[in-house]
């Protein structure tokens, strides 16, 4: 059975590797080479019969004791022990794949901040290119940003304001003192320090990605003024986190009332465990039958960047569609797609559209650590506009679960459905419209112009 509490499902090692990503082209397993992105000599598998974990662990060199586990069957993560073998991760996990007890193997990846330097698959919009984040903006500023009217926020606000319903951020903390946040937290978690303050950790300047926590936690804030916000730090001041930290921090959420998940943060690739959770988070169970009791009865939507690298290559976990999530793109404010932003192509039949919605992205002026305001732009500042509208819809219907929120969202959208010309194919998606989502009008209309010529000089 599983664990129960934070410490003995986690048990996490808080250092993960801090080089920057290049852009990948293994497989889940793995070719065998060096990780250089993921937490070294760990594991991590799916078990079928759980009396096997004695033999399995001897077979692989792995220590016997499990660094922890989720879910029935059982999903372990374990230690290599490198007193016994001189193989990788990598290669451990390569030579799982033929093992008819083992399923779902993987290393414990490491995912980022969708804004961090470095990121080869997201240069579209690093921070430290081309107009990046620009400090000293007002509150002033803030309470007057240019998508509140865009998506009809003022008129939504006067049907709801989010109130009663929980905004997880996953993210690298906040700073729990801005007065962007008076009144509107609840207790969150450090899952990089293993303790109860998710407050931010880094340097201006030294660490890019200081701030983006709570700059997103502050957009949610703004789109839903009376919901509350769970801060909770699985990201360091690098913008680096890792797929059983993420998996912990979702459970963590949902066993503290988390109505609303938002991930800003994501991976070239799909990691098996993350998908499953996710796949879980709407009725405690994935699609083949795994099931997370660890969720507890709390059901959560979960909101996701889709990532910044200008093109249609999925970043995960927006670019799996499953019925809980929603992947968000970035528009801007002339209402087109964000240069930088992912997008999928076209009305793909068979339910491979995985970016169903965009919202705002570009040119946000958010809460930043200090009591200080920044603009800055990317799909993670588009995916917390998203999860406030969730939240203003949840409050307004209690019942709704998590897979009807997701279509709400997408189904009352301005529909953006054209030959976008600058990338050379066709999209279908919504722009997110906050009024129209909560009168659940269906027919919110169109936007042909979002694929005429790109005005935005975000860049």
């Amino acid at each position: 059975m599983y664990r129960s509490g934070i410490k003995s499902l986690i048990r996490f090692t808080a250092v993960v590797a801090l080089a920057s990503l290049p852009v990948f082209s293994q497989t889940k397993a793995e070719t065998g080479a060096q990780c250089t992105d993921c937490v070294p000599n760990e594991v991590i598998f799916q078990l079928g019969v759980p009396a096997d974990l004695p033999a399995v662990a001897s077979t692989y060199d792995l220590i016997p004791e499990p660094l922890g586990q989720v879910g029935t069957p059982p999903t372990y993560r374990m230690a290599v022990d490198t007193s016994r073998t001189s193989q990788t991760a990598e290669q451990i996990v390569s030579a799982m794949g033929s093992d008819n007890r083992i399923s779902k193997a993987e290393v414990n990846r490491n995912l980022s901040a969708v804004e961090r330097q470095g990121l080869s698959w997201t240069l579209g919009r690093s921070w430290a290119i081309g107009r990046s984040w620009a400090i000293g903006s007002s509150a002033k500023a803030y309470k007057r940003n240019w998508f509140e009217n865009k998506i009809r926020l003022p008129q939504a606000h006067q049907i709801s304001t989010g109130r009663g319903v929980t905004v997880a951020v996953l993210d690298t903390g906040i700073d729990l003192n801005h007065r962007a946040f008076e009144g509107r937290l609840v207790a969150g978690y450090d899952f990089v320090d293993d303790d109860s303050d998710p407050s931010e950790v880094g340097t201006y300047y030294t660490n890019p990605v200081y701030g983006h926590g709570t700059h997103v936690a502050g957009i949610v804030a703004l789109t839903a003024p009376d919901a509350k916000i769970m801060p909770i730090r699985i990201l360091d001041e690098d913008g680096v986190g890792n797929l059983w930290r993420v998996t912990a921090a979702i459970i963590w959420a949902a066993q503290n009332g988390a109505d609303i998940v938002n991930v800003s943060f994501g991976y070239p690739d799909n990691p098996f465990l993350l998908e499953d959770l996710i796949d879980a988070c709407d009725d405690g169970q994935t699609i083949d039958g795994k099931l997370f009791t660890e969720l507890g009865n709390n059901r959560l939507m979960v909101v996701s960047a889709a990532g910044n690298g200008g093109n249609a290559v999925p970043i995960y976990p927006a670019g799996n569609r499953i019925s809980p999530q929603i992947g968000v793109g970035s528009s801007n404010r002339y209402d087109k797609l964000s240069v930088f932003s992912t997008m999928n192509r076209g009305d793909v039949s068979g339910g491979d559209r995985f970016i169903r919605l965009v919202a705002p992205g570009e040119g946000i002026v958010s809460a930043i650590p200090g009591n200080r305001y920044a603009t800055w732009s990317g799909t993670s500042m588009a995916a917390p506009v998203a999860a406030g509208v969730a939240a203003l819809v949840k409050a307004n219907e209690p019942g709704i679960g998590p897979e009807a929120l997701v279509d709400r969202l997408d189904d009352t959208g301005v529909e953006w459905e054209c030959f976008l010309t600058s990338r050379g194919y066709e999209i279908d998606t919504s722009r997110v419209d906050a009024f129209c989502a909560l009168n659940n009008n269906q027919a919110c209309g169109s936007n042909p112009g979002a694929c005429q010529q790109n005005l935005s000089n975000e860049r």
